[in-house]
């Protein structure tokens, strides 16, 4: 009787293993996750345009997971000067935050804060003249912060 309580047991720790396993697979975000969050932060317009696309339907991108919750330009303003910087803001917290949870932030803060320059000068060449000029300014401003301080 001692043995069959014993495999009793045995049995339905095993029951209780598997059904954690099962869980905590079901639960893990899919194997590409990296590769995902690092095409959608890279220096590049199309891998700000994939970002932007996977924003509008955040959905689609539940199973893995990613935060994609923002303050945009921190303590800064969002549209310094009327330039809209909120939108490049934001997929730098995305890179930052998801980043920072994947435990990989040192490795990648360098690109994420270039891809932010980078961003913020694509906004700023839709401009021309003193107006082009103020925005570069700007653009440097808030990447050398982000550089040092973010």
């Amino acid at each position: 009787m001692l043995r069959r309580v014993s495999v009793g047991l045995s049995a339905s720790a095993l029951a209780v293993v598997t059904t954690i396993a099962a869980a905590t697979a079901a639960d893990a975000a899919p194997a590409d996750k990296p590769q995902v969050l690092s095409s959608w932060t890279q220096t590049s317009a199309s891998s700000h345009s994939l970002w932007a696309t996977a924003r509008s339907d955040q959905a689609a991108w539940s199973a893995y997971a990613f935060d994609w919750s923002t303050d945009y330009c921190s303590s800064s303003p969002d549209n310094p000067f009327g330039f809209p910087f909120a939108v490049s803001c934001a997929r730098h917290d995305f890179g930052y935050r998801n980043y920072k949870a994947a435990g990989t932030f040192s490795a990648n803060k360098a690109r994420l804060d270039s891809a932010l320059y980078e961003d913020l000068k694509r906004v700023c060449a839709t401009y021309t003249g003193a107006t082009k000029t103020t925005c570069d300014g700007t653009a440097w401003t808030y990447y050398q912060a982000v550089k040092a301080l973010g």
